[in-house]
């Protein structure tokens, strides 16, 4: 028998390659290249033979565009991270770790979506008996939920043509393979050929389509780039498997904003919405203590407060400099700016910064709040009980305004915080009563913010 063809081809964008090299030809990544069976390509007897005619071009004004219709999932959460519920025809693409929780949200959405629509869920990774026993265990009764275990990607969609349901769960994309193509399942070319195939039929029929995706140990979404391109919407799931909490965040989205959020917490019943997510990312301290400073950060519409810890102390020859949840290059910037600008030396000592509840904050407003922690650490002193602050501070130590600073502070507000340290461009309107109890100080520069946390401490 004949050998079969090998060719190399890219996990990013899906580039081919006659042998192995270290570096994509196509996208130049780095040690993307994998081997796979190559595809025979026959050329057709008439190559102009199948030629299409030109399609319509209508004028973009012409066009009558309504808002999308959204279906609510019964989950507030992932109704937010998606923008209001599912789209009718949309395409999702859900990746995170294993054992996060991604088939326990999507089998807790399926059951609450099919008391008002048909709904098919089709497993790939676990038998059907496996998918029961998970659904008794989190006390679902499925008497709707249509359950199909096939990993066949033209099966599937004979069964989507038959069933006609109008949300479907893929679980997962990497399982599945198609006849037309002899790679193996999880490839590239199988994952990008059934998630095209899965998109058209989405199109076409009206059908929600979610497809689970496995992640690389880098945390991106296995498989070709263009997976990501080619669906709606994208959500990352979050956080540490040992830890009770989740957070889901919405990496792209067609019908919705980015970077938004659903906070969850893992129960015996599946994962249940965390309508107050500060709650969990704000320690509880009897007194204030030294190093801690309370920030308002953003995460997509929503205003979220989590505090900063920082700890000081004296390190060795080489001080280190580390950030749990925080840019690290950005902490060594804050330092020479408290060192060039506030006269706050931090050369010799070793500073830990972290942001409690695990929660991932790059947003540069956490800046003067990174450096009031850094400072109240290394004095000893803890800030007043009921302090916030947030704002960007700059290389000539000037602190910049943050965006939405009013709902910032409205939510700041509203959780009982009484003094806050902002930019003096987010300072709020006079006669706000939307402010009461919560008396806020502005400032131009970071020497000022030092100064005004130490008369108040």
């Amino acid at each position: 028998m004949a050998k079969d063809k090998t060719q190399y081809t890219c996990n990013e964008c899906g580039g081919s390659s006659p042998k192995w090299l270290g570096k994509c030809p196509h996208c130049n990544a780095w040690n993307t290249l994998v081997e796979s069976v190559a595809e025979s390509t026959a050329p057709s007897k008439n190559r102009f033979a199948s030629l299409a005619k030109t399609a319509e071009v209508t004028t973009l004004a012409d066009i009558d565009a309504t808002d999308v219709q959204r279906t609510p999932t019964g989950h507030d959460e992932l109704d937010r991270v998606l923008g209001g519920g599912i789209v009718e025809g949309g395409v999702v693409l859900i990746g995170g770790d294993p054992g996060i929780g991604k088939s326990t949200l999507l089998l807790q959405a399926a059951e609450a979506l099919s008391a008002q629509m048909k709904v098919l869920y089709v497993t790939g990774e676990e038998s059907a008996a496996q998918l029961a026993l998970r659904a008794h265990r989190l006390g679902l009764s499925g008497k709707n939920l249509r359950v199909l275990a096939e990993i066949g990607l033209e099966k599937i969609l004979a069964t989507l043509d038959a069933e006609q349901p109008a949300f479907c769960v893929i679980d997962s994309i990497q399982t599945l393979y198609s006849d037309q193509l002899s790679a193996a399942p999880g490839s590239v070319s199988q994952v990008r050929e059934c998630a095209s195939h899965l998109t058209r039929s989405a199109k076409a029929s009206g059908c929600t389509v979610v497809l689970v995706g496995h992640v690389t140990k880098e945390g991106a979404i296995a498989g070709p780039r263009v997976l990501e391109h080619i669906v709606d919407t994208v959500l990352y799931f979050e956080g540490d498997t040992h830890s009770s909490f989740r957070l889901v965040r919405a990496i792209k989205n067609r019908f919705g904003a980015v970077n938004e959020i659903g906070v969850f917490a893992m129960t015996e019943k599946g994962l249940k919405g965390v309508s107050n997510p500060s709650a969990i990312f704000l320690s509880q301290h009897s007194e204030p203590v030294p190093g801690s400073c309370v920030m308002v950060t953003l995460e997509g519409t929503r205003p979220m407060l989590v505090e900063i810890q920082a700890l000081v102390d004296r390190g060795g020859p080489s001080p280190r400099r580390l950030s749990v949840g925080l840019d690290r290059d950005r902490l060594a910037m804050l330092l020479a700016v408290l060192h060039r600008h506030a006269g706050v030396a931090c050369m010799d000592q070793d500073v830990f910064v972290n942001a409690v509840g695990g929660v991932r904050i790059s947003e540069p407003a956490a800046d003067l709040a990174v450096m009031l922690a850094i400072t109240s650490s290394l004095r000893g002193r803890p800030l007043p009980k009921g302090f916030i602050a947030f704002g960007e501070v700059g290389l000539a130590g000037e602190v910049r305004p943050a965006p939405r600073g009013q709902e910032r502070l409205k939510e700041a507000a509203k959780l009982g915080f009484s003094v806050a340290v902002v930019p003096k461009a987010n300072l709020p309107k006079k006669n706000d009563k939307s402010f009461e109890g919560l008396t806020v100080h502005g400032v131009d520069r970071i020497e000022e913010a030092m100064e005004l946390a130490r008369s108040l401490a």
